[in-house]
């Protein structure tokens, strides 16, 4: 039987907010088999608890953000993308503030506090959302088309496309597929930064936002070249790190995937759009369990591995 994982045991971290520049402590613990992954707001007067799912999604500007009530947990997607990558099925994170750490930026850093605090399996079959047939949602038209669909494939593969008309962007692979059952979401993916460009980022502070943000969390661009020291970590990171948000933001569905996803300039909004046009079709997939695990797709019967 394919079987639900969960943490062995605690992981903390501390850091700040992206874009509320707050302080936060992050707390990873494990959870019961069934229990989904939940956001515990635990510096509220009565603490909140928040489970992932696509309707959980209540506000997609510049990040996903999940609510109840009156609690909201903002910049979930790079810690769900970890967990989507190294298969957690349940798991509490517990959050001092409204907005998960940027930390580095990518999901290198969720990925090893996960890994240090060991993956545990569970007497449980690990459920899976499998898409039947495709489902596709698209919005704007010529040079402001964007969309994003789901395909029924036996495993989990993502192919994204960027169109940024920069000149440093124009010079990296705007174009990248990742194959959960051939290639490492460790070595490939996770270490992808989220990134910025400096005029964007002057207008976001005048809002207020961005208050976290700077080269030590994220690549920074002004016109003509990259601020950061390092340069870039994948020579196609930029979009690298569109799979990671992808990732994480179809994770917030509840449940591992079986799909091909595919998108055009995709992001937070369009993302979660296509998670509930799939719900909002019974016909479009079904719920699936793996009780021989050489049944089961390539990538995930084995627990990863750090890189």
């Amino acid at each position: 039987m394919l079987q639900q994982r969960t943490l062995k045991s605690i992981s903390r971290a501390v850091g700040v907010g992206l874009h509320s520049g707050q302080r936060v402590e992050l707390t990873l613990r494990p959870a019961p088999a069934d229990t989904g992954i939940v956001f515990r707001r635990v510096d509220l007067p009565e603490p909140a608890e928040i489970r992932m799912t696509a309707e959980a999604v209540t506000d997609t500007r510049l990040a996903s953000t999940v609510s109840t009530g009156g609690a909201k947990v903002q910049t979930v997607e790079h810690l769900m993308s970890a967990c989507a990558g190294l298969g957690i099925d349940n798991l509490y994170i517990d959050i001092t503030a409204d907005e998960v750490p940027i930390l580095d930026g990518s999901a290198s850093s969720f990925v090893f506090l996960l890994q240090s605090a060991g993956i545990a399996l569970q007497k449980a079959p690990r459920r899976f959302i499998r898409v039947t047939r495709k489902v596709e949602v698209r919005e704007g038209e010529g040079a402001n088309e964007k969309w994003a669909s789901l395909e029924p494939y036996h495993g989990y593969k993502l192919s994204f496309e960027i169109d940024f008309d920069h000149r440093v962007v124009n010079s990296t692979g705007q174009r990248v597929e990742f194959d959960l059952g051939t290639d490492s979401y460790s070595r490939d993916i996770a270490r992808a930064r989220t990134f910025g460009f400096t005029k964007e980022v002057e207008y976001m502070r005048s809002k207020g936002l961005a208050l976290g943000g700077g080269l030590d969390n994220a690549i920074v661009m002004d016109d003509t070249k990259v601020l950061n020291a390092g340069g870039l970590r994948y020579d196609d990171e930029f979009v690298k790190h569109k799979i990671l948000d992808a990732m994480g933001d179809l994770y917030i569905i509840g449940k591992p995937l079986l799909a091909a996803y595919t998108a055009f300039r995709s992001g937070h909004a369009l993302n979660n759009k296509l998670l509930r046009e799939l719900l909002s079709h019974s016909d479009a997939y079904e719920v699936v369990t793996f009780e021989d695990e050489k049944r089961a797709p390539r990538g995930f019967g084995e627990v990863a591995r750090a890189w």
